[in-house]
């Protein structure tokens, strides 16, 4: 496996084989399918193991050519992508994950003087780690104790919009109040999940780099991993005029995959290093950025969830998508999931494709029977109970 990478689906993807082939129960897989399919309307399972993939099954809107809008997944990328520009130019963060970044070399001259002096002392780690203190939803999280925010932060587009996530504008959603113009504790003072806090990161990113998040993404990831068909979403949004650094990246299932494969290989791609091996690392392990919550640099960690691999990490994002990583297995799991808006070519910018439109299968009866939460660790526990 540590010399196979696969190549684009133009020079043939993915290795495949039967899940019995690499010590995988294809009963299991499938119990695992139908689970999901509990969840949500729309979606599939991607199985890969020790390099070969073992199992790939769709259903409602979801197939092998769909990219739909996959929310909260797309933090991560923006993280990863910040990896390898802290690697590209450390000249620019002399002081790495710990460099002080509310400042108008990082961010836009309109954001100072800062409404909240403390921001001040916010670190690039802790932005990633959402410890900075940047308003999210609740609950917060202290020493591991919930706490309450009051107002919270943007979500959703909302958050992924510049003046918004920078507190330049308050907003509501829901007609809930929301602002980022302070912060809700110090710096390191606590958890939030904050989409306005990755989203700045992508805005620090696209001042740096000069170059849009997407274009880098296409530049730093797309070509080296050979994807095929990708995009970032909310296009359906007037006020999202820069790539959302919040999330919201379209991606087959196949070239989720391949992101996946890159970091359970700690950032190598064949002969290339195309994320720094210490940052993956970092990705992948409780963070000294957050203390309060297991939650590293855009990637839950497994912390106190003793059902599953001690090594495991992962990401979910809004309708029921899921990406996994377990590197003492070998193993990568992707649960794609979706509502129906998240497929659409408004939201997506990428056209309906006439085989993904004729495959599907409406589910017009579905009902919802399993909530994401237990269906996101829930996943990845009968994935895991199929290796043998």
């Amino acid at each position: 496996m540590a010399d196979y990478f696969p190549p684009s689906d133009a020079r043939g993807g993915w290795r495949r084989c039967q899940p019995k082939d690499v010590g995988m129960d294809g009963s299991a897989l499938d119990a695992a399918f139908d689970f999901i399919k509990g969840s949500t309307k729309n979606g599939g399972l991607a199985v890969v193991k020790d390099g070969y993939l073992v199992y790939e099954q769709y259903f409602g809107k979801g197939h092998a050519m769909a990219a739909p809008n996959l929310a909260s997944c797309g933090k991560s990328f923006t993280s990863i992508a910040m990896g390898i520009l802290l690697d590209e130019m450390p000249e620019r963060f002399p002081d790495g994950l710990d460099q002080k970044v509310f400042t108008p070399e990082f961010l836009p001259a309109e954001l100072f003087p800062l409404f909240d002096e403390r921001k001040a002392g916010i670190s690039l780690g802790q932005l990633l780690a959402f410890s900075a203190g940047i308003r999210g939803n609740n609950p917060g999280c202290v020493n591991g104790q919930n706490t309450t925010l009051d107002p919270v932060g943007p979500d959703g587009w909302q958050g992924m919009t510049d003046s918004y996530a920078l507190g330049l504008k308050d907003g509501e959603m829901n007609s809930m109040p929301f602002n980022t113009r302070d912060l809700w504790c110090d710096p390191g003072g606590g958890y939030s999940y904050a989409t306005a806090s990755i989203h700045t990161v992508s805005v620090i990113l696209r001042r740096v780099a000069g170059m849009e998040l997407q274009d880098y993404v296409a530049e730093k990831l797309a070509k080296p991993l050979g994807w095929l068909r990708w995009n970032f979403g909310y296009r359906n949004m007037s006020e999202v005029t820069h790539t959302p650094g919040g999330g919201g990246i379209a991606l087959r299932a196949v070239d989720m995959l391949r992101f996946l494969y890159l970091l359970l290989h700690r950032g190598r791609w064949g002969d290339q290093q195309v994320v720094p091996e210490g940052y993956v690392d970092h990705c992948s392990k409780p963070s000294p950025y957050n203390t309060h919550y297991p939650y590293s640099l855009q990637f839950n960690v497994t912390g106190d969830h003793p059902e599953l691999p001690k090594d495991a990490y992962w990401k979910g994002g809004s309708g029921g998508h899921a990406l996994y990583v377990v590197p003492s297995q070998n193993l990568l799991v992707w649960k794609l999931g979706g509502r129906d808006e998240q497929y659409r070519a408004y939201n997506t910018g990428l056209p309906d494709l006439p085989e993904v439109i004729s495959a599907e299968d409406k589910r017009e009866d579905w009902q919802k029977v399993v909530n994401d939460g237990p269906t996101l660790q829930k996943t990845l526990e009968m994935v895991v109970g199929a290796v043998r």
